[in-house]
């Protein structure tokens, strides 16, 4: 069964980081009624837990924070649109509702096992959610989308590690303000050199994103460990 409307209302503005252009989706405020899916964490666009590595040139639209870790390295060569949080209490508050949220989604029945399977050759995705019992890997494009079911989220459950191979690309249609997708890391994420990828990335290891590699249109959270970027 797919997620409930209500589910994916409880989400609010999803953050960039990394950014290069990409259409307006996933990007806008939820309805002002709706209760954040994440909690205080909707205002990081990275958060890690143990440091916070930046080399070159980067772009985050959002707050950028760690928690419990107090190393953020690399912090003169980022433009950033938000505030710093280096292990204060609104680190410490999102690293707790990011936890929360992870816990929430990994519980979530599937509605399709890819276990095995490349995320590149699954074809064209619809609204669900998608399990993987070890480790996924995308080389080439996956596509995401949402016809009909706009309000629908995309959730992939992965129970190890999720890898992309360089050049690869996660490509959205037909979402709107409201639209989302998450992705469940059960170990560590590593997005390759040049990857367009979109969504929300909660690791509860550490997420890594090579050179040139952005997320267009949501969030690099860590639950445990390190955030790295080229």
């Amino acid at each position: 069964m797919k997620p409930s409307r209500s589910f994916l209302r409880r989400n609010a503005q999803l953050g960039r980081v990394v950014l290069v252009p990409f259409a307006a989706l996933l990007c806008g405020p939820s309805p002002a009624s709706a209760t954040p899916f994440l909690g205080s964490a909707e205002n990081f666009a990275v958060l890690g837990a143990a440091t916070v590595t930046n080399t070159g040139a980067t772009t985050i639209k959002g707050d950028l924070g760690v928690y419990p870790g107090t190393s953020i390295t690399g912090l003169g060569s980022i433009t950033i649109t938000g505030t710093v949080h280096t292990a204060d209490a609104a680190a410490q508050r999102a690293q707790s509702d990011a936890a929360t949220a992870f816990a929430t989604l990994a519980a979530l029945p599937s509605t399709a096992n890819l276990s095995g399977q490349n995320l590149g050759t699954v074809g064209v995705l619809s609204p669900g959610v998608y399990r993987f019992s070890s480790s996924a890997q995308l080389t080439g494009t996956l596509t995401l989308n949402f016809g009909a079911d706009p309000d629908q989220p995309f959730v992939f459950q992965i129970g190890s590690a999720l890898t992309t191979a360089s050049g690869s690309t996660v490509n959205v249609e037909n979402g709107n303000s409201n639209s989302a997708v998450y992705w469940d890391v059960g170990s560590s994420a590593t997005l390759g050199t040049s990857t367009t990828f979109a969504g929300n990335i909660l690791a509860d290891q550490s997420i890594t994103l090579n050179t040139t590699a952005g997320i267009v249109c949501g969030r690099a959270i860590a639950l445990n460990a390190a955030v790295t970027m080229d």
